[in-house]
């Protein structure tokens, strides 16, 4: 694919940012300024003070005396990094790639992006016409490479696009400073009289690199497309990633349906070519007013069922707000792994933790009420109660030994035993009665006890002697009477579980 890069250039970018908020310094001249060495200096202009000759390194008194009624705000650190950081998120819409260039640009990496735009001049005309709407004073070009483009965007014609290799001839009028180079460099360029990019490129390249260093013979060969440039944009880019862009804004929840299955087709079968399925992905809805709308799910197993997945999100659709317009949908897939089919027998159905249909209803379910409402338990090697299961650690872990059925176990056991009342005949006999949070239960039907010994080698402390007991109710309960029967002291009983 061709590579096609686009900058914009943000003239007056911190001045226009103070104007946007504050709209009666549209028609007023007014500057920032910083302290440096016990006065002030100005560091940026707006345009009705830069036509009337103030610049930025003007001592701020000198600057009034020019223009006695200036105006002057107070520069904030890092103020040109936070605006453009802004600014490259909301041009996500245009292009998954773009990166901040401070002071005051920003670069985007538009490769395979212009047609759904109809074109690149249409593109093109787009990104600018929607920054000025905004309020910014921009210039930008496209490019094959980043350095013509930058070089074109603040010493070429404004919107300028560069046919697909022809940087060399576009870049030849241009002068120096236009490859980006160092103020000592273009300083013995203009001494020498070379005031052209024309001018360099004849030269052999060991002469410019002992008089000027190897700078310049990078930024030249960047400039050309003889050496490539990254850049670094301010979102990775999911691999994982499909982009639909709308003609227009979008508002229905039906069109945002639509939008979604759409990519959720796209997506898929690119997944399902690779052997793979989604485990987190995140549905992003960019409105018009810059603000992002989104919506996450997550699957227990890795799924590239396109209804399925349209059903998780289908919960959490009625949550997006399109407020005046969507433009921009993408889905990602931030966790996706192998997809393994499960080997089905002849003569039995496919059932247990294997079985797809359970995993896709877990996946609603958790969707629905929250992972963290779902858990999975698993035996453990030890007999004390407490100690005989513990949560898994994921919902398809395999178990290290099996569920015990010699003997019978609560469907619900409490993390820690509670102490009721009990009525019991004899005292090593079954209860007849118990209370339990001031309830009284009276028991029908009565098995054991089952005696179990604590760990000796993990803790000391008394047995116990268990009951599962059934009252008038039909319910069945687990309890325990702790340690032996003792007529010079009471002993106490505990409930412990709950039978389904």
């Amino acid at each position: 694919m061709q590579k096609r890069f686009v900058t914009i250039w943000f003239r007056y970018l911190r001045t226009d940012w103070f104007t946007i908020r504050q709209p009666r310094l549209h028609q007023l001249a007014f500057v920032l300024a910083s302290p440096d060495h016990g006065r002030m200096v100005i560091t940026a202009v707006n345009p009705i003070a830069h036509e009337q000759g103030i610049d930025a390194g003007i001592v701020l008194a000198d600057a009034r005396a020019i223009i006695p009624s200036l105006y002057f705000f107070d520069d904030k650190p890092e103020l040109s990094v936070k605006i453009l950081k802004s600014i490259a998120e909301w041009c996500i819409r245009f292009s998954p790639a773009v990166a901040i260039d401070p002071p005051d640009g920003l670069i985007m990496d538009v490769s395979g992006c212009t047609h759904l735009w109809g074109g690149e001049k249409p593109y093109l005309s787009a990104i600018i016409k929607r920054l000025k709407d905004f309020g910014y004073h921009v210039r930008a070009s496209m490019a094959d490479t980043i350095g013509a483009a930058w070089a074109i965007s603040r010493f070429g014609e404004d919107g300028s696009i560069i046919d697909p290799g022809a940087q060399t001839t576009a870049l030849l009028k241009l002068p120096p400073a236009a490859l980006r180079l160092d103020t000592g460099i273009l300083e013995r360029l203009q001494k020498l009289g070379l005031t052209q990019i024309k001018n360099l490129i004849g030269m052999p390249r060991s002469a410019l690199r002992k008089r000027f260093g190897d700078d310049l013979i990078l930024k030249l060969d960047q400039a050309l497309g003889f050496k490539e440039e990254m850049i670094c944009p301010v979102h990775q880019i999911e691999p994982y990633q499909e982009r639909l862009p709308c003609l227009e804004p979008i508002v229905t929840a039906v069109a945002i349906e639509i939008a979604l299955k759409k990519l959720l087709e796209i997506l898929c079968h690119r997944l399902r070519h690779e052997g793979k399925g989604i485990r987190i992905a995140c549905f992003k809805c960019y409105r018009v007013d810059g603000r992002v709308e989104k919506i996450n799910i997550e699957t227990n197993r890795a799924s590239h069922n396109i209804d399925h997945l349209f059903k998780l999100f289908e919960l959490k659709i009625p949550g997006i707000e399109p407020a005046l317009g969507i433009e921009l949908f993408t889905l990602e897939a931030s966790k996706v792994e192998d997809v393994f089919s499960v080997q089905e027998k002849l003569w039995e159905k496919i059932c247990g933790l294997e079985n797809i249909k359970l995993s896709e209803l877990m996946d609603r379910l958790a969707n629905r009420v929250g992972a963290n409402c779902i858990h999975r338990y698993v035996p453990e090697e030890y007999y004390w109660p407490e100690r005989s299961t513990r949560l898994a650690s994921f919902f398809y872990e395999k178990l290290n030994t099996i569920w015990r059925s010699d003997k019978p176990r609560p469907v619900q056991l409490l993390s820690k035993p509670e102490p009721i009342e009990v009525t019991a005949p004899i005292p090593d006999y079954p209860p007849m009665l118990f209370r339990y949070k001031n309830k009284l239960h009276k028991i029908k039907k009565a098995d054991g006890p089952e005696r179990i010994e604590r760990e000796w080698w993990l803790e000391e402390g008394p047995h116990r002697d268990y009951y599962c007991v059934e009252d008038e109710d039909g319910h069945r309960y687990w309890l325990f009477r702790s340690g032996h029967y003792s007529a010079d002291r009471n002993y106490q009983w505990f409930i412990h579980g709950f039978f389904a």
